[in-house]
């Protein structure tokens, strides 16, 4: 006698399992930075509960604060472009500034001026940072600074500071720069010297409004214009 085939529904059955992975695919992760934040939002909570109903304010002030950091600490994933020679945006934002710039004095690296591309971040983009391209870590830099608007041409010179210096295997230096912006005063950056890492990879994060800028080996193509929105580790910014 002849197997009968398996109905439709029988292929549709919506377990735990299955809502447990879309619920994976559907809401981003949180970067470890920001686990701190949303505790204590969730112990006000918890606090506003435990403490009656003429609480319910703080209760409900907590969980927006836990909610809304684990917005601003999202780290979505991202799949990097597998071309070689290309350099992709460090961190999701706004274009803020496409020129030519010396890069920070702090790495030692001369005075030329080279391809600089700015990716303003505003509270509402994710913050962490990816790397813009493969390569060894050749150097990282912090340099103290003001904490004006991130998203003013005076930030990549004034502000405070992350510099990190990557270089591939075909000995292209490109620059990421970490720049604190006026409600951001803490710069993390996990990177160090002598640290391989792949396009795309989280290294670092920045808390609350920021600016990241980007230096590029002389005779590199830039692909993108002010204005544009780019997709941390997925956007290509120039061609080496």
């Amino acid at each position: 006698m002849a197997r009968r085939p398996r109905s439709t529904g029988e292929n549709l059955t919506f377990g735990p399992q299955r809502l447990l992975s879309l619920l994976r695919s559907t809401v981003p992760p949180v970067h470890p930075a920001g686990l701190p934040f949303i505790s204590v939002g969730l112990a006000v909570a918890v606090g506003g509960r435990l403490a009656g109903r003429r609480y319910r304010w703080l209760r409900r002030a907590g969980l927006l604060t836990a909610g809304a950091c684990a917005g601003f600490f999202r780290h979505p994933p991202r799949v990097a472009p597998t071309r070689p020679g290309v350099v992709v945006a460090p961190a999701d934002g706004l274009i803020c500034v496409i020129d030519t710039a010396a890069p920070p004095a702090e790495l030692g690296l001369g005075n030329a001026e080279l391809p600089r591309i700015s990716v303003f971040l505003s509270l509402l983009d994710a913050h962490v940072q990816r790397a813009p391209v493969s390569g060894e870590v050749v150097a990282v830099r912090h340099r103290p600074g003001r904490f004006g608007s991130a998203d003013l041409a005076a930030a990549s010179d004034d502000n405070e500071r992350v510099s990190m210096q990557i270089r591939t295997a075909d000995g292209a230096d490109v620059v990421a720069v970490q720049i604190a912006g006026l409600l951001a005063r803490r710069i993390v950056c996990d990177a160090h010297a002598g640290d391989k890492l792949s396009i795309g990879d989280t290294y670092g994060l920045i808390r609350f409004g920021s600016r990241l800028d980007t230096y590029l080996p002389a005779g590199a193509e830039v692909l993108v214009s002010v204005g544009q929105r780019a997709v941390g580790g997925e956007t290509v910014l120039a061609e080496l």
